[in-house]
This record gives structure tokens, sequence and C-alpha cells, in this order.
């Protein structure tokens, strides 16, 4: 494996023991299938996803990746842990989806073939890794100039530890406690300027509201807590 510089093994390790229940609609990964929907109609309709070909950064098991393919679009997933991609590569004998899965980081990938894809994803990832401003360059050199870089993460905030730690995984048990590292959440503003040091321009920054009792996504303004960032790269 190269460049795993930017990867903290517990969470490898963390995700990995669950990677066996990532299909699991009703499992530790419940959130992320109710919110799914949303975001790859968010992406969608500001990119149109059919014919275009896609990275997906810290891809798990394949829920967006999946999610894209669905729509046309020509995926490649990436990831470091060995037993997410597993399962994201067994998931489509069922789905019958094709996806290009690699075990791989997002660094090593822009070296590899930098300014390949039209579009980038990367989401829910960030809040995982020790140096996301790495994440968020590598994410920059990987779109074509003109192409589009869509991000996502948890905000820093008092509302946001409530909810996404203290509410999600201690209250509600919708995650696994210990999941987020409150520490490593990302205020709006500091995601803006990694992506403006990386060479990307900010287009639109989002809220994601989750109500987990309806089970229900939605993009909206408010941003107190889950948000997406969406960003081009200039020629």
């Amino acid at each position: 494996m190269n460049a795993t510089h930017n990867a903290d093994p517990r969470e490898l390790d963390k995700f990995g023991e669950l990677a066996h229940r990532w299909w699991d609609p009703n499992s530790e990964f419940r959130p992320l299938h109710d919110i799914n929907p949303a975001r790859v109609a968010w992406i969608d309709g500001h990119a149109g996803l059919h014919g275009k070909r896609v990275i997906d950064v810290g891809c798990g098991g394949g829920l967006l990746s999946e999610g894209m393919a669905a729509l046309g679009a020509e995926v490649t997933g990436i990831d470091l842990s060995e037993r997410a991609l597993g399962i994201a590569r067994l998931h489509l004998y069922e789905s019958g989806h094709v996806i290009d899965y690699r075990l791989i980081s997002a660094e090593a990938m822009a070296e590899e073939v930098p300014a390949r894809f039209d579009l980038v994803t990367c989401l829910e990832m960030l809040e995982h890794v020790p140096d996301p401003a790495s994440s968020v360059a590598a994410c920059a050199r990987l779109v074509k100039p003109g192409g589009q870089v869509f991000l996502s993460t948890i905000n820093r905030n008092p509302k946001a530890y409530m909810l996404a730690v203290v509410g999600a995984e201690y209250i509600f048990n919708l995650l696994p406690r210990g999941t987020h590292d409150y520490t490593r959440f990302l205020k709006p503003a500091e995601l803006a300027r990694l992506c403006r040091d990386a060479g990307l321009e900010v287009l639109e920054i989002t809220g994601l509201r989750y109500n987990p009792l309806k089970r229900d996504a939605s993009i909206g303004a408010d941003t107190d807590v889950n948000y997406l960032l969406r960003a081009r790269r200039n020629a």
C-alpha cells in the first residue's frame, strides 16, 4: 500500500470490524442508508452523473459508489480498509453494477492518475483522517480542470457535539460509541479554506438534515451539524 501516512489505523480497524454489516439497512450503517438517496440526488443535480468518470474517495462498503453507478456514472471507489472493500466487491454480485474498487489512498491515487476524473466525491471521511488538508488536496489533484469536488463532514460546535456524538452514539445508539472524535470535526469556514488552499473554488456550502425517527434526510440551509461542500477546480 502506498502513501498510507494519512490514515488512522484505529479508524480502519473500527470500520473494518463492522464491514460485514455495511449493507444491512438496520445496522450501525443505518444513517448512511437513510441519507444516501439525498446525497446522490444532490450530486446528480449539480453534475449530471450519467456518463461521468467519478472517483469515490473513502468509499467504504460502496453505498455512495453504487448509488452513483446506478445513475450511469463510471465509478472508481478507493479506500484503505481491505475488509470494507471486500464487502463492496462482494455486493456487486448482488447489484450487478460495475465499479473499480482499489485499495489505495487518495494521495497515492492522485500521484498515479492526476486530473483523470470529471467528479470527485469524499463524503463522511474527512472527520476520520489525521490530515484532512492532505485529503482535500488529493481530491483537487484527482479532478480535471473544470471538474467538481463534492465533500461532506460534521460541523464543530456544541450542537453538533450533542447531536452527532452524544445523541447518535449514546442516546439513540444509531452509531457505535467512539465512532466520532469531536476534535476532528471541521467548521465550514475551515473546510472552505482547505479547498481554496488546494486550488478549488468553493461553489456551495449546504446542510444535510437527518431525522432518525422518520429515517428521512434532506438538503437544506442548516449547516449546524452535517453539511456538504461543492467546489470546482478552475483551469
